[in-house]
């Protein structure tokens, strides 16, 4: 069975992924400002072959890895994930944040004005352990090279999915307001053989619903 490989969403860590029973997976942290140059980085110190997941950035990355390197991925898992090109606003909203972090704005800080949208606020009401763990994978350095690779992402990836040669399982939180439902089967339709699976949850899925999530990456990449 090849390795496992697991790549979090922007200003996250591996706790992303506790509870879900994935312990054996490798975790590389997403910490270069260009996807490519990420994309080049993870290709140098991953194993020869491996299947794959990611949220959020870390499926752009991971979708752009596959797509880079066909041969060495055996399975794939993409989730809460936008695949279109960045829009205006976005791009306006990210220049924001790199210079309220230049300014001196902590990533928790920031981190904490984005809550809502992270985790249901009802969820965050009953949870407040989830909501400590959202705001504790904050780093400033960490969200900087985040926002500068997220600047750099998903230009043309939506035209080139049709490329990719294993069919992504896509899991999509019902709840996400990030990357609403529309989203996934938008991404599922342009690549034959794509299966989405809806969870009800907030964008942080493997957060909210890790047991469930976990189950999905271990049908998929057996």
């Amino acid at each position: 069975m090849s390795p496992l490989v697991l790549l979090p969403g922007m200003n996250c860590t591996a706790d992303l992924w506790t509870g879900c029973g994935l312990d054996d997976a490798l975790t590389p942290s997403l910490d270069r400002t260009t996807v490519g140059e990420q994309v080049e980085h993870l290709l140098a110190v991953l194993p020869p072959r491996f299947a794959l997941g990611g949220l959020s950035l870390g499926a752009v990355v991971a979708a752009e890895l596959a797509l880079a390197a066909p041969d060495r991925v055996t399975a794939l898992v993409l989730a809460s994930v936008n695949p279109g090109r960045p829009t205006p606003a976005q791009r306006a909203s990210w220049r924001r944040w790199c210079a309220a972090l230049d300014a001196g704005t902590s990533a928790r800080q920031l981190q904490a004005g984005v809550l809502d949208a992270l985790v249901p606020p009802d969820v965050a009401a009953a949870r407040p352990d989830l909501v400590a763990r959202v705001l504790a994978m904050g780093s400033d350095e960490h969200l900087l090279r985040c926002q500068l690779a997220q600047q750099d992402s998903r230009c043309g990836l939506l035209d080139r999915l049709p490329r990719l040669r294993v069919p992504p399982l896509v899991v999509s939180g019902a709840r996400d307001v990030l990357c609403p439902p529309e989203f996934h089967a938008r991404l599922a339709g342009a690549v034959p053989g794509a299966e989405v699976v809806g969870l009800p949850t907030g964008h942080l899925v493997p957060l909210e619903a890790p047991v469930e999530f976990g189950e999905l990456v271990r049908a998929r990449v057996g």
